[in-house]
């Protein structure tokens, strides 16, 4: 079984060695970064199962740091561990707002340390196979029924739908924001599933932002046609009501959009799961607007 990895980020090095030293010896794998830009750097290009992060550092607060990960979908999700001197509860609400899962105050207890890493790293691993936004099954579970696909004797079309810039859009108001689009967006294909779809339709995450939608061939058209009525009629609503005018510019970019495409049973056979996945995203490209 592959170690857990973490990134420890702090600049004060004695403190960083020890740290990387008593973590390996618990058998994990460690990364550690003693800059703000550094730590962003090195998220970006590995896979961390957790970061513990300090917030006083050389170049950019650890704040910022955390900002800048919950933009990247590859570390949006990812467990942080605030490591600080800061004892103020507006500090702590801070970091609990932007996502952070635990808060240590230096001087701290090792052990404890040791145990909340664990227990977050356990909280996230029993989470993986449900999106913790909307509740979807992602992961491994929607890998497993698209495998079951690929052998299946029963008509069936997977419906794709990606929400258009909402990276953007949460670098501008936030992950709480964003989270809200992916509930609104959940509900709205719940909803349309509900009204146009049938009992054994299936829904889930093909990636953080990227929904799908297994039903049968004859739904799929008001399926979609339902999800994007309801999009247009909500996207401005998304916005701040002082950033209306923001809000009219970025529906003409098609911010906010939800991009489609399909594939049926037709289309295969399907030589993996792989093959299937690309079939799809090219469907959806090639639906989507030129911005």
């Amino acid at each position: 079984m592959d170690k857990p990895q973490i990134l420890i980020v702090e600049d004060d090095l004695d403190l960083s060695e020890m740290l990387s030293a008593y973590f390996r010896v618990q058998n994990y794998d460690v990364l550690t970064a003693a800059w703000g830009k550094e730590a962003l750097d090195i998220a970006k290009d590995n896979h961390t199962d957790l970061i513990v992060l300090d917030i006083r550092l050389p170049d950019i607060d650890g704040y910022e740091v955390c900002r800048q990960l919950r933009t990247q979908r590859q570390t949006q999700d990812t467990p942080i561990i605030f490591l600080t001197e800061k004892r103020d509860r507006v500090d702590k609400l801070q970091g609990l707002e932007l996502g952070v899962v635990d808060y240590i105050t230096k001087p701290f207890d090792i052990q404890e340390l040791r145990l909340r890493v664990r227990n977050a790293i356990s909280r996230v691993n029993r989470q993986a196979l449900v999106n913790p936004v909307t509740d979807l099954p992602e992961g491994q579970m929607v890998e497993e029924r698209l495998t079951n696909l690929l052998t299946s004797t029963e008509k069936w079309t997977i419906l794709q739908m990606s929400i258009n810039s909402l990276g953007r859009f949460r670098e501008m108001y936030g992950f709480v924001a964003a989270d809200d689009v992916l509930r609104a967006v959940t509900l709205m294909i719940r909803n349309a599933v509900r009204e146009h779809g049938g009992a054994e339709d299936y829904i889930g995450h093909i990636g953080a932002e990227d929904f799908i939608i297994i039903t049968q061939t004859g739904n799929v058209n008001e399926i979609r046609d339902r999800i994007q009525k309801r999009i247009e009629q909500s996207r401005e609503y998304f916005y701040p009501l002082k950033d209306r005018e923001k809000a009219r510019e970025a529906m003409e970019a098609n911010h906010l959009r939800l991009n489609s495409g399909s594939v049926t049973n037709t289309d295969g056979p399907f030589e993996d799961v792989d093959a299937l996945k690309k079939k799809l995203n090219a469907a959806v490209v090639a639906n989507t607007p030129k911005s």
